[in-house]
């Protein structure tokens, strides 16, 4: 997942360890510095290629939340060119990570590699490092996307896998046909 020689800061690592544990389905990872929601993969699948398209298998699922999070916020939604973000209009405020650029050692494709939990990076604004007088238009900006994004827990198969006793399996292997990724049970 991490190129040779990345050094994984203590705390990503403390995340990493965190996410395993706990049988998460999904997150958001907020950023600054552009309005646009991106989903995995972020790395390309061919290292030497710049702002190539690469996606998951389970693309439509990660669309559809990255949607959820788009359409819900009153400025990503907004059709307007001329604004921060308005370079992704014309994707409906949505793009594929590593399209947009490629990098390694995201949080968004570890945890669509090593856990069941699917997650989003959301440019929440226009300033890398807002001033403190705009943290508040910012929240509200985000504050009904974040809810509707969250909303989106409830969607796909949900259930226990247990054996004929009713026992539940940890760590069974769920397929769906047609999408070569499959989760795991939980605890």
């Amino acid at each position: 997942f991490f190129s040779v020689g990345f050094q994984v800061a203590p705390e990503t690592k403390a995340v990493m360890k965190w996410l395993r544990s706990i049988p998460f389905v999904l997150s958001a990872s907020l950023h600054g510095g552009e309005l646009v929601v991106t989903y995995p993969y972020d790395y390309s699948r061919h290292p030497m290629e710049e702002k190539m398209f690469s996606p998951t298998p389970d693309e439509k699922m990660f669309k559809m939340l990255a949607k959820a999070y788009a359409d819900a916020h009153p400025v990503i939604s907004d059709r307007s060119e001329l604004r921060c973000g308005g370079n992704f209009v014309k994707r409906g405020g949505i793009i594929n990570g590593a399209e947009w650029y490629s990098f390694t050692g995201g949080m968004a494709d570890f945890n669509y590699l090593h856990t069941n939990c699917f997650e989003v990076t959301v440019e929440v604004g226009c300033e890398k490092f807002p001033l403190e007088e705009e943290l508040f238009t910012i929240w509200h900006e985000n504050r009904d996307a974040l809810l509707n994004y969250m909303e989106m827990v409830h969607r796909g198969i949900k259930g226990i896998v247990s054996d004929k006793f009713g026992n539940p399996i940890k760590n069974a292997r769920i397929s769906v046909r047609g999408i070569q990724h499959d989760v795991t049970t939980g605890n």
